[in-house]
């Protein structure tokens, strides 16, 4: 099931079940759903998901199921929520996340 990452004055960003977990274990959460993080832990966060994906190859590179479909890196998935969470942490503002009813 998708996850929807939510903060005040930012579009909702949804992602794969999948992505979400790796991505929020990069922040240092243990990727349950649902989950926050407080304002005053948010750049914290967003220090460690922008260099876990600068630096790591956690996540498998999605192979496309046609061959002419490129593949999308682990860095690109995850921009969106970097975005996120630098306006989280300009806006002094927490981040949750639950599961999404986007696709359902």
């Amino acid at each position: 099931m998708p996850v929807t990452f939510t903060t005040g004055d930012y579009p909702n960003i949804t992602m794969l079940n999948d992505d979400a977990l790796a991505m929020l274990k990069m922040m240092g959460h243990s990727g349950k759903v649902p989950g926050s993080i407080r304002a005053e832990d948010m750049a914290q966060a967003l220090g460690l998901l922008t260099t876990a994906l600068a630096t790591s190859k956690t996540l498998p590179q999605a192979e496309a199921e046609d061959a002419d479909e490129p593949v999308v890196s682990t860095a690109h998935r995850g921009q969106p929520l970097v975005d996120l969470l630098a306006a989280a942490v300009k806006a002094n503002n927490y981040v949750m996340w639950d599961n999404s009813t986007f696709m359902s």
